[in-house]
């Protein structure tokens, strides 16, 4: 199936490692152009060595202005840019509990306001093109964890401005939606296994409740996905959350 992507220009955060990386061999191998976006100099020049085609804007994405130099160079570096695939965060453990307000105030920018920001700032742009906006979200949004407050109300709040975009955006003809994994072995995945006196077998008890395959999802089933909401083959869909978790969340995990 042509989905259409090729030479066409996606903003990806966090488009260095984990689900993001995923995303950008994705678009690479469809022919499109991943403008990977991050902190981590090495990590992006090393998938852009591996890709052997792409951008990278070493950026740290906690405040508007720095939102909006990403955008400027994007534009600079490639004159067009479809689409917008929000994915940097990290679960930091901010809980109610344990957490503080000033933690509280620093997950949110860390995990939520840039996908504003970026939103924004790129807007003029994707209605010139009726782009497309992605939303990487997390279960977390609508199981709950525990001990990570801050997370949960950001890919809670993540799910909402799906929508509530997806209704603004309408006469653009701009889609956004929204991927909301659950077990995927991510590197920041695999450090938080490793934090267990025995990764393999919280691994096992973790996989023992995934009901399809009782086996995480993989970061390339992520990015199957994310491509396809991104192209034309989903050209009547926008405001939806699309779990990708082999039944995680909605199936009976005593399966």
């Amino acid at each position: 199936m042509d989905l259409n992507l090729k030479d066409k220009v996606f903003l990806v955060t966090g488009g260095a490692s984990g689900i993001g990386a995923g995303i950008s061999r994705a678009l690479v191998a469809e022919g499109a152009l991943p403008v990977i976006v991050g902190r981590n100099k090495a990590k992006g020049d090393a998938i852009l060595e591996e890709l052997g085609t792409g951008f990278q804007i070493v950026k740290n994405l906690g405040t508007a202005e720095s939102c909006r130099e990403v955008v400027e160079e994007a534009l600079q570096l490639t004159g067009r840019v479809d689409g917008l695939v929000n994915n940097a965060g990290a679960n930091d453990g901010v809980g109610l509990e344990t957490g503080s307000p000033e933690a509280w105030i620093n997950s949110l920018q860390k995990n939520l306001h840039h996908y504003y920001y970026l939103a924004h700032y790129l807007l003029p742009e994707l209605k010139q093109r009726k782009g497309s906006i992605l939303n990487i979200s997390s279960k977390t949004a609508v199981t709950g964890q525990g001990n990570t407050s801050a997370y949960a109300a950001a890919k809670g709040a993540q799910l909402a401005l799906t929508r509530e975009w997806a209704v603004e955006l309408l006469p653009y003809h701009i889609r956004v939606n929204a991927l909301v994994p659950a077990e995927v072995m991510t590197p920041l995945y695999r450090t938080w296994l490793d934090t267990f006196d025995d990764p393999a077998a919280k691994q096992r008890s973790i996989e023992s409740k995934i009901p399809l395959g009782q086996r995480m999802t993989t970061c390339e089933e992520m990015a199957d996905m994310a491509l396809f909401l991104l192209s034309d083959r989903a050209s009547h869909i926008t405001g939806q959350h699309f779990f990708i978790d082999g039944g995680y969340v909605h199936l009976d995990r005593a399966l």
